[in-house]
């Protein structure tokens, strides 16, 4: 089992093999199955992402029961669409497919949990936008999984990945440096610059609060996603560029546990803090669910 990224990395370089390679050795080593049936549950994984991405463009697009999110992976299509992008149309597709999924997500469909439900977009968008711009095989799709996994086992195994223990830093910014690091192995960088692109990704989100309007993995969540796809994006190509992050990806695993474990509890998933306790959001929850919210007077002084 590795437990570190330098580990890993280092395995890499002494092998000669790819990280998704390392990573279906050690699940046939810990589950006792076969090549072929752990690489059929990771096809159902992506087959899991591909529908929900689909499902989102699909007519309006879809809603959530609350009607809080919903259409935006259908209005970014259109927008993608006029050729008239700021950021360029791969970094686009990214946010397409990351907001499209994690709305499939509010609107309690079918998603595959990357690491987590509320993070479940942000890889997809990865992903999905590479596979375009450089015609992935399905077999390289599958491999980003698996390195992304292998990624995401350190973080969890070294500090949190839900947002109720450490914030949405340990949701969308661990989806956001797997996605990284798997984008760089796609694209045929060195292990090295995985774990640069990991540190960067995750680098960039470091201190990122979870503050769920209504408790709801709606608002902020979805729009998030979508940033944290491009955040990936922008630190893969940076990794493969050849830029270095100073800190490493470990110790940059370790600062997100530090930050994680001191964040108030108002910041971690309870709705009680954040866009969640704005007079927005508070009006918000009490359309939803038809209790007094209002403010006390210390949140009052706050605002």
């Amino acid at each position: 089992m590795y437990m570190s990224i330098q580990e890993v990395v280092a395995q890499a370089e002494r092998t000669g093999l790819a990280i998704s390679e390392l990573m279906i050795l050690q699940e046939m080593d810990v589950t006792k199955l076969s090549r072929q049936e752990i690489w059929q549950r990771m096809e159902k994984n992506l087959a899991t992402m591909k529908n929900a991405v689909e499902r989102s463009a699909q007519g309006q697009g879809v809603f959530s029961p609350t009607g809080l999110t919903g259409g935006d992976a259908v209005k970014m299509l259109k927008y993608r669409q006029s050729g008239k992008s700021l950021s360029g149309d791969a970094v686009l597709a990214g946010v397409q497919y990351a907001l499209g999924t994690n709305e499939v997500n509010a609107a309690m469909g079918l998603v595959c949990a990357t690491p987590t439900a509320g993070a479940s977009g942000t890889i997809p968008g990865v992903i999905f936008s590479i596979s375009e711009t450089m015609n992935l095989t399905h077999e390289a799709q599958i491999r980003f999984l698996f390195t992304s996994a292998l990624f995401g086992m350190v973080v969890a195994n070294n500090a949190m990945i839900s947002g109720a223990m450490g914030g949405c830093q340990a949701e969308v910014g661990s989806a956001s440096a797997m996605a990284a690091a798997a984008a760089v192995e796609a694209a045929g960088g060195t292990a090295q610059q995985s774990s640069e692109a990991f540190s960067i990704a995750l680098g960039n989100l470091l201190g990122l609060v979870c503050d769920p309007v209504a408790g709801l993995v709606e608002v902020p969540c979805v729009k998030r996603n979508a940033i944290g796809s491009g955040n990936a994006l922008i630190a893969a190509d940076m990794a493969l560029a050849g830029i270095t992050n100073i800190i490493p990806a470990d110790e940059t695993i370790e600062a997100m546990r530090s930050i994680g474990s001191r964040m108030p509890r108002e910041l971690r998933e309870t709705g009680l803090g954040g866009s969640a306790a704005t007079r927005t959001g508070l009006d918000i929850k009490m359309r939803i669910f038809g209790k007094d919210v209002s403010l006390t007077p210390t949140e009052e002084t706050d605002l």
